[in-house]
């Protein structure tokens, strides 16, 4: 099955690589859509990041990191001990790779660029995120949140 030789490891084999590396990760993400709809194209508006990492102390945890593209607001930004990982993450299939701390604080989409690039195996289909130049509103820009709303 191409499933087994894509250089992905199952959840069980992930823990044993990560607690025999213990400066290396292994990761895991997948795709979040939008509302269904019949009459246009179905595109991710986000992602789930799952990392594996050592503990430093002979055990694992999992970090879960989750967002919409383009934005630095997460859904959820969290550290789970062995006890708290979810059934449903431990039928994923995770990629070795290496992670730093601050690459958490990235974007979704570069925090997986960078999970690409380090694991070995980046897609060259992949827009490089990271080096894009960053775009925002002139100085007249009023923020959205202050739209129409009377401070008093």
């Amino acid at each position: 099955m191409a499933e087994e030789n894509d250089g992905r490891m199952s959840f069980d084999e992930a823990v044993r690589f990560v607690q025999g590396h213990p400066d290396q990760a292994a990761f895991s993400a997948m795709p979040v859509f939008g509302d269904r709809s019949d009459n246009e194209e179905q595109r991710a508006e986000g992602a789930r990041v799952f990392v594996l990492e050592a503990d430093g102390a002979g055990s694992y945890h999992m970090r879960f990191i989750a967002g919409p593209f383009f934005s630095n607001a997460f859904a959820a930004h969290e550290t789970m001990t062995v006890a708290e990982i979810p059934e449903r993450a431990r039928e994923l299939r995770f990629m070795p790779t290496r992670v730093e701390e601050d690459w958490l604080a990235e974007q979704v989409q570069v925090l997986i660029q960078k999970l690409m690039q380090a694991s070995g195996s980046a897609a060259p289909e992949m827009p490089d995120y990271a080096a894009a130049p960053l775009k925002s509103g002139g100085p007249d820009a009023v923020p959205i949140s202050f739209i129409g709303r009377r401070d008093h």
